[in-house]
């Protein structure tokens, strides 16, 4: 039965991209594509590793310091260990989640336009971030004398939570959520709170001002380990959970009523998806900030290439969104060397008109 939904649905989608390919070459072309995203994945983060305003060989990834006790090997052991490595580690996750979470919502909502943001979780990370930035040393004062340095991150991933399951206590009625309901309410509590923040940029000073800009379009520049791993349970865990939903977000294609004579547990979909995309992009947010168009523009460009199979593309997105993401931040850091850029400038730069572009290129629901 699972080969079956997940063939059907495919197929269908297939054939409204204009193709028709037997059913063999499609799973041949999506796993070849993911062996392709995975090599350039590798080629990506070797080239960031080694790309910067320090230019270090990739020899010194093997050659460690106890080899040689030069101050030039030192410097670069550093760099690469504790500066580059932990911006590419951290990319990869945030850029995977995005990506994965797009393209998990964009299937729930059976909308090409639902992204990360649309649960709530960027705006009510957004609120979280800004309040501790402008009143973290005033109203805010004791709880970051008990956070320290993790006060904004662990505000903005509470925000985000807290956001989303407001959106969905707002949305369920009698068990049931209903997908318009969400997407309603979160255009609505995005608004109130953009307004909050608003609010608190206009008692802001410089610096506040420029805190806030620069965590709202997102930077890997704060990456550490520590980041890393506070981050990584909630990202890799609610990824790997969405991974055994492919055969029902495939059945949900064809829309709830048949998903369910499928087999499918429609409601217990919903709510796992939504959750899971909670926790990976709250946390997302927390050590990035704001980065938008990831997970939006992925899982669109491999509709185009790979079909809409959720068993090939949730790994593709996750693959194709690390790479875009620590891309990126390459880009980011080296542009306007020494100074960097925020990540969401380059993304919106980039992602923006590739998106105008796949909405003029397509006439039809865009692979739904």
């Amino acid at each position: 039965m699972t080969i079956g939904v997940s063939d059907s649905t495919s197929h269908q989608s297939d054939n409204q991209m204009g193709l028709s390919l037997p059913l063999w070459s499609r799973d041949v072309r999506a796993r070849f594509a993911i062996l392709l995203l995975t090599a350039a994945l590798a080629v990506t983060c070797l080239w960031s590793l080694a790309t910067g305003p320090i230019e270090i060989p990739l020899t010194a990834l093997w050659a460690p310091n106890s080899q040689s006790a030069s101050a030039e090997a030192m410097r670069n052991e550093i760099v690469l260990y504790d500066i580059r490595l932990p911006r590419v580690v951290l990319g990869a996750l945030v850029g995977g989640a995005l990506a994965i979470s797009g393209a998990v919502l964009q299937g729930l909502f059976r909308n090409p336009l639902a992204d990360p943001g649309i649960v709530g979780v960027s705006a009510g990370a957004g609120l979280g971030a800004a309040s501790f930035i402008v009143l973290g040393t005033t109203t805010l004062a004791p709880i970051t004398a008990i956070l320290g340095i993790y006060a904004v991150p662990v505000a903005a991933f509470v925000g985000g939570l807290a956001t989303t399951y407001l959106l969905y206590r707002i949305g369920t009625r009698g068990g049931i959520t209903s997908i318009a309901t969400l997407l309603l309410a979160g255009i609505a509590l995005g608004a109130l709170t953009g307004a909050a923040t608003g609010l608190l940029v206009n008692v802001a000073d410089d610096q506040q001002l420029r805190d806030l800009n620069f965590w709202g379009l997102g930077s890997l520049a704060g990456a550490s380990w520590e980041k890393i791993l506070a981050a990584a349970p909630l990202i890799g865990g609610s990824m790997i959970a969405v991974l055994f939903l492919t055969r029902g977000l495939n059945a949900l294609m064809m829309g709830e009523a048949a998903a369910f004579h499928v087999g499918i547990k429609v409601q217990r979909l919903k709510n796992i998806a939504i959750i899971c995309v909670a926790a990976a992009t709250g946390a997302s947010v927390a050590v990035s900030g704001g980065i938008g168009f990831v997970g939006i523009v992925v899982p669109h460009l491999l509709r185009l290439t790979i079909g809409a199979d959720y068993r090939y593309l949730l790994p593709a997105s996750g693959l194709l969104g690390a790479s875009l993401l620590i891309l990126a931040d390459t880009v980011s850091r080296t542009i306007v060397a020494p100074a960097e850029l925020p990540i969401g400038i380059i993304t919106a730069v980039t992602g923006a008109p590739f998106f105008l572009w796949i909405l003029l290129r397509k006439k039809g629901p865009m692979g739904f």
